[in-house]
């Protein structure tokens, strides 16, 4: 282990839970739906828009690294996930939305290639998995406040200052500024070698590897589940038991919770189990969890169709992302890159989910989600250990 990570794992942790304001975008769509009256299709441009940065940004930011260093790009990363959460604040315009999810999606696509990266530098690369996932669980603990943070402001149970559920923004912002500073101040012993910089040809050419090809997809789908559940499970309790938006919102937080708990307990049972067999686990999970949320039409199933796909959807992201980085170690900052571009599969799922539930109701969206579980299951064999 670095001699320096005693010190900075917990700027880095929070590095972590900063990572997850990304995840506000799902409930903070449905807010901005209802507050500008717009249709599913139209607000599912929000979250997507958020995501469709890391197909412009995941691979030039692997470069960026190789040229500045990992902690000099999470620094970066946070100055403009700052800004993002800054923006909301003077106003909810569609204008001012845009912006804001677009740097929120710029900034998270900055972080999450080089974070992880400098996660692995400072712990030694051991149990990266394990590590990623532990990481995974701070982050989602940002991810399940988001809602409640929201609705405690929408209902004025906590000091909104005027923002209503905007109040999210204003507290997300001070925590991010909290820890730029915190990292800003921490040493951290790298070394960055000069004129071995990969151009972008060179990156993309390492999709040719059929694990970190296969790995990509695996993202995708991945991302693009977690996605298109945080956005659609309110929406799923609220058509079909007449729910107000305020009352479905726990569906987002019921989520993330088992998600949460899915990382927590994940981080231990990648040390004692086969990854083979935990993916298996959870990829089963998930299924079973895509047919409650379609079939469903009770509180109790629906609440277990989202715990199950909380729960089982929490592992896969540092599953794929552990077998295509142990796949080819002499290239960590350009693998990261490629696999953090898969998180664009936060923008076609939900867009392709907004038109389907326009077409038939949120059960099209479920069956979108559907297929990527699907996918997932070929995916099984990729696994090594």
């Amino acid at each position: 282990m670095n001699k320096t990570s005693k010190f900075v794992i917990l700027p880095l942790m929070l590095c972590f839970f900063c990572m997850g304001f990304v995840d506000l975008v799902g409930i903070a769509s449905n807010y901005v739906k209802e507050d500008l009256n717009l249709t599913d299709s139209v607000a599912n441009v929000f979250p997507s828009l958020v995501f469709f940065w890391f197909l412009i940004f995941s691979v030039p930011t692997g470069m960026l690294m190789n040229k500045i260093g990992k902690k000099k790009t999470v620094l970066l990363s946070l100055l403009v996930t700052v800004l993002s959460l800054l923006l909301p604040i003077f106003g909810n315009s569609f204008a001012i939305m845009l912006i804001s999810f677009s740097l929120l999606g710029i900034g998270n696509a900055l972080m999450q290639t080089s974070l992880n990266p400098l996660m692995a530098l400072v712990t030694g690369g051991k149990n990266l998995a394990s590590t990623l996932t532990f990481g995974q669980f701070i982050k989602a603990i940002a991810s399940f406040m988001a809602p409640y943070l929201a609705m405690w402001g929408a209902t004025h149970a906590i000091p909104s200052f005027g923002l209503d559920w905007r109040v999210l923004f204003a507290i997300y912002f001070i925590v991010g500024a909290l820890s730029t500073l915190l990292l800003w101040g921490t040493g951290i012993e790298e070394t960055i070698t000069e004129g071995k910089t990969s151009s972008f040809a060179d990156c993309f050419r390492l999709l040719g590897t059929p694990v970190v090809l296969l790995s990509f997809f695996g993202i995708m789908c991945h991302v693009g589940i977690d996605v298109g559940t945080n956005t659609t499970a309110p929406k799923i309790l609220m058509e079909r038991l007449g729910m107000s938006l305020n009352e479905a919102a726990f569906a987002t937080s019921l989520y993330f919770i088992f998600r949460t708990v899915g990382c927590l307990t994940g981080s231990y049972f990648l040390r004692v189990l086969k990854t083979r067999t935990f993916f298996i686990i959870s990829i089963v999970m998930m299924a079973l969890s895509m047919a409650l949320l379609f079939f469903a039409d009770s509180k109790l199933l629906l609440y277990a169709g989202i715990a199950l796909v909380g729960y089982g959807n929490s592992n896969v992201f540092s599953m794929c992302f552990a077998q295509a980085l142990t796949a080819m170690p002499e290239k960590q900052n350009e693998v990261s890159g490629l696999m953090i571009m898969g998180l664009f599969g936060g923008t076609i799922f939900p867009l392709i989910m907004g038109f389907a539930s326009d077409a038939v109701g949120q059960a099209g969206a479920v069956a979108v989600m559907a297929i990527g579980v699907i996918y997932l299951f070929t995916y099984i064999k990729q696994i090594t250990n």
